[in-house]
């Protein structure tokens, strides 16, 4: 994102409403995720400095994420749990 965007500058955006909301909330979310491609990231970053919209999106969603990654209680999964849920799928290991 742009330091403008980021800094909370008194910028004027072209638009308050994004005609392609799910299209976007999808690339937020990838890029969020670090699983965009350079491709995305780059619609991204130049859609930012135009859609308020998305910008609110981006932020919403950045903070939803930052949220439940500090609430979730990180413990390694127990083999005997792995192992059954594999069997079940099929997967040879």
């Amino acid at each position: 994102m742009h330091a403008s965007a980021s800094t909370g500058e008194n910028k004027k955006y072209q638009k308050e409403y994004c005609e392609h909301h799910t299209e976007c909330l999808k690339k937020i979310q990838a890029v969020l995720d670090g699983e965009a491609s350079e491709a995305e990231k780059e619609h991204f970053r130049e859609n930012m400095d135009d859609c308020l919209h998305c910008i609110k999106m981006y932020h919403l969603e950045k903070c939803v994420k930052e949220a439940l990654q500090a609430k979730v209680d990180k413990r390694l999964c127990p083999d005997n749990l792995i192992a059954t849920i594999k069997s079940k799928l099929n997967i040879i290991s």
